[in-house]
């Protein structure tokens, strides 16, 4: 292997290969950040001169990989290149890290989906094979090009390359669930979104209930059943279920989001199957009670230690409830914004949806779901990486409260450079 040391070029001459020592200011990047107003923020925000690396992480191994490809398309689209220079590093099915050739163009999620299926059979595109330093570093990834250059045929030329911040576009497990977060805090990089806590909690549906209730969320009736225990004992457990929750009732794997492995169970048999397919996805199993007439409203969060709610909207979903189909493939559903609700529930949507925020100790941003029924608002969850398209309800509930996208891009990478500050200020020795 032939190292390219900092400041040179690889064999081919590639942009994103040049090594440059840059080491911004973090309090001059966010002395001008101005300050949310609750419902209606205005962001008055210009960086530095120099221009930030960001190294935009997407794709994933999880089955939201597609939703996944669709939210980074969107962020590349967006990034102000006179104040970012956005490394695209895709992460393939099978876990394979690649500096990609070219970033994802901006298509819709059916789109991507419809794409995929399409090309299933076809081997993943290239790309420079990449390794994370799980430490901190000058370089923060290893870019190595196996492919043979006109001067030295079949020798790999391996790049180190600085990213002053990570911008995680991971839906799901993997990504989503304190994972990838575990490994940015081994490198010491600032990255957006929300810490391991938060994204492991935030995946786990049942730990997530637990900790709304200890905060005195209201949240509707559920059980949780490992899918060992299921398999050991299905009819006294689905009779236990009947018993404690009734029909209908929500199924859902614990660990995954975009509706994927959800059904609706309304008979003994429905139940069956639901457990079966949820616990195809995950060993752990939510089963929710259905709320009655429910009306999906879905609120946006901004922030770190001072987080602020958008408006809240709505969601009718085309099929009897908001599936993964619903979601992204037909067109059918409706998202209203603002909702159509009174000035009270709102206010309290926009409370309990910062007191959820605060609950799992998340950072950055979230979308927090409720189901509203016609006496009652219950969080239901907390999703701390939502869908990040432009037409996505995190970033049209922002731009409907007057964050429009690139605004918010700005925005979600100061918090990430003044989280990380902060945590630079702890000790870390007694000595």
């Amino acid at each position: 292997m032939k190292w390219v040391p900092m400041g040179a070029r690889c064999a081919n001459g590639c942009h994103e290969c040049q090594r440059t020592t840059r080491t911004p200011g973090t309090l001059a990047l966010l002395a001008p950040l101005a300050p949310l107003a609750p419902v209606a923020p205005v962001l008055l925000y210009s960086l530095a001169v120099k221009r930030l690396r960001v190294g935009v992480l997407y794709g994933g191994r999880s089955g939201e990989h597609e939703v996944s490809l669709a939210s980074a398309a969107a962020v590349f689209a967006n990034l102000d290149r006179t104040r970012y220079e956005p490394v695209p590093i895709r992460i393939e099915k099978d876990g394979r890290w690649a500096l990609a050739d070219r970033a994802p163009t901006a298509v819709s999620a059916a789109e991507v989906i419809e794409h995929a299926r399409l090309e299933a059979a076809r081997p993943s595109r290239g790309g420079r094979e990449v390794h994370f330093m799980a430490r901190p570093s000058a370089e923060t990834i290893l870019s190595i090009d196996r492919r043979p250059s006109h001067a030295e045929e079949g020798q790999a030329v391996v790049t180190g390359l600085n990213l002053e911040v990570i911008f995680p576009v991971l839906h799901g497990p993997y990504g989503e669930d304190g994972t990838i977060q575990g490994l940015l805090e081994l490198a010491n990089v600032p990255y957006v979104g929300a810490g391991v806590l938060a994204s492991a909690v935030g995946m786990d549906k049942g730990v997530m209930k637990v900790l709304f209730k200890a905060a005195g969320l209201p949240v509707c009736p559920y059980q949780v059943i490992f899918r060992h225990d299921w398999q050991q004992g299905r009819d006294a457990l689905a009779a236990d279920l009947e018993r404690s929750l009734g029909y209908p009732m929500f199924v859902k794997p614990a660990n995954l989001g975009s509706s994927v492995g959800i059904s609706k169970a309304k008979t003994r048999a429905g139940l069956l199957e639901a457990m079966d397919l949820a616990g195809a996805f995950d060993r752990k199993i939510v089963i929710e009670a259905a709320v009655p007439e429910p009306r999906e409203i879905e609120c946006a969060v901004l922030g770190n230690d001072a987080p602020q709610a958008s408006v809240p909207g709505e969601v009718v979903p085309s099929r009897e409830f908001y599936d993964y189909e619903a979601k992204y493939i037909d067109d059918g559903s409706k998202i209203i914004i603002p909702a159509e609700i009174g000035p009270r529930t709102a206010a309290d949507i926009q409370r309990l949806s910062v007191a959820a925020f605060k609950a799992i100790d998340c950072a950055g941003m979230a979308r927090v779901d409720f189901l509203l029924s016609p006496d009652t608002i219950f969080v239901n969850e907390v999703n701390t990486i939502p869908g990040f398209t432009t037409i996505s309800m995190y970033s049209k509930l922002w731009a409907a409260s007057g964050v429009e996208y690139p605004v918010l891009l700005d925005r979600l990478i100061a918090l990430a450079l003044e989280r990380h500050a902060e945590k630079q200020q702890l000790r870390t020795s007694l000595t």
